[in-house]
């Protein structure tokens, strides 16, 4: 998938499972399962149903917990569950050091381009101080797509006057990697730190500044 095309002025980047753990995934919705004594099997059928409109920025986090949760009376309060999804982000320090130190060298662009939903997203920038790392967001509840749609990668290309060429798009998904490198992207999956890491020296960058 990566292809050499120069020098490269903006890279993008997908946050969950590259410099974060992801927001909410299948590992923490069983943990919470267990912690609240849900039915798994139905919160997870609620939660299909609703999470990519929460993604999108189309219904709000108190709603999803509603229909997914909260449609039955409980013993725990809605925040004390909010705060459980909340508490299950951690940070990758050896990933985010790459990318700090890469762009203070380099001085390229790094954007997001990343499916979270409202809360969880700017819980997450808070928290791990991204906005310092990251020049913007573009986030799936900011503009109402998500990947592996791909308008939302020409609007990546279009905010940041990148061409296709003299960017890389990093992402743990391979479906999304494809979709990027459909569109010309120097593109590839994100296994683990050293590969990443590997493979980013193989690129060739140029100040934007």
């Amino acid at each position: 998938m990566q292809k050499m095309s120069g020098y490269i002025k903006t890279v993008f980047l997908d946050i969950g499972s590259v410099l974060l753990t992801n927001g909410w995934d299948t590992k923490s919705r069983k943990l919470a399962s267990i912690k609240f004594n849900l039915d798994y099997e139905d919160f997870e059928a609620r939660h299909a149903d609703l999470f990519a409109l929460y993604e999108e920025g189309k219904i709000s986090l108190d709603y999803y917990l509603d229909k997914a949760v909260f449609y039955k009376e409980y013993p725990f309060s809605k925040n004390e569950f909010k705060d459980f999804m909340f508490d299950q982000s951690q940070f990758y320090p050896e990933m985010v050091n790459l990318f700090a130190g890469l762009k203070d060298k380099y001085k390229f662009k790094l954007i997001s381009i990343n499916n979270e939903g409202l809360e969880l997203s700017i819980y997450r920038i808070n928290k791990f101080s991204l906005n310092l790392l990251f020049d913007f967001f573009i986030t799936s509840c900011f503009v109402h797509m998500r990947k592996p749609d791909e308008n939302i990668f020409k609007l990546a290309l279009n905010l940041s006057y990148t061409k296709p060429d003299e960017s890389i798009f990093i992402d743990d998904r391979s479906f999304n990697v494809e979709t990027a490198a459909n569109l010309g992207f120097n593109a590839f999956q994100h296994i683990n730190y050293e590969s990443t890491k590997e493979k980013l020296s193989k690129f060739k960058f140029t100040s934007t500044v």
